[in-house]
């Protein structure tokens, strides 16, 4: 199996700006419905000499959620679907990182959405890895994956004329993911330069 480069080890933290969970879905079955969430955290460890001893978490506020429609976003927040004011969180933690070819990782771990926590693999994509303007050092990840949202307890839907239903249970997650590297406790002082700089041009 081919070994990781030495400059992935250590933690690293989602960039939210320039990080992207999806999702998409058919609508009325002819159509789809696409999605992000606007406020997601994550933390991945790298361990490069043992790749599975990997792990990630990720945290998704689910009143985040944005369909660029508020009536169908303040719907899905309901009950019907993911029940933000009681399951605030939908989180991934890691159980397992498997590599499979060079750049090509199954991620398996538990999701829990609306209080329901099952076990999925996630096929992860490793994009590659620059050095930004300011002097992060960024990884990008991409990946999908299709659920059953029945699973989770997320059952609402409605009946057509046709026969068929509103919203299709089988939902497909996206990610796309840019994590900065983080800088060493005895490096603190560039961090608080690079991120005073990061503030100056944002």
């Amino acid at each position: 199996m081919p070994e990781l480069d030495s400059s992935l080890a250590g933690e690293w933290k989602f960039d939210p700006a320039h990080t992207r969970v999806g999702f998409s879905t058919r609508h009325a079955m002819v159509t789809k419905v696409r999605g992000a969430f606007n406020d997601v955290e994550g933390i991945i460890n790298v361990d490069v000499d043992e790749p599975t001893n990997s792990s990630v978490k990720v945290t998704i506020k689910v009143a985040s959620i944005d369909t660029r429609n508020a009536q169908r976003d303040e719907h899905l927040r309901t009950n019907d679907f993911f029940d933000a004011p009681h399951h605030p969180e939908i989180t991934f933690v890691s159980k397992r990182i498997d590599q499979v070819e060079e750049n090509s990782f199954i991620v398996s771990g538990d999701l829990t959405i609306r209080g329901v926590t099952k076990e999925i693999a996630l096929p992860i994509e490793f994009v590659g890895i620059e050095t930004d303007p300011f002097g992060n050092m960024r990884a990008g990840f991409e990946g999908s994956r299709r659920i059953d949202r029945k699973d989770f307890g997320v059952n609402w839907n409605a009946g057509l004329d046709s026969g068929g239903v509103l919203v299709s249970d089988r939902i497909l997650l996206e990610f796309e993911i840019s994590a900065i590297k983080t800088v060493p406790s005895g490096d603190s002082a560039a961090a608080d330069e690079s991120k005073a700089e990061q503030s100056e041009h944002s």
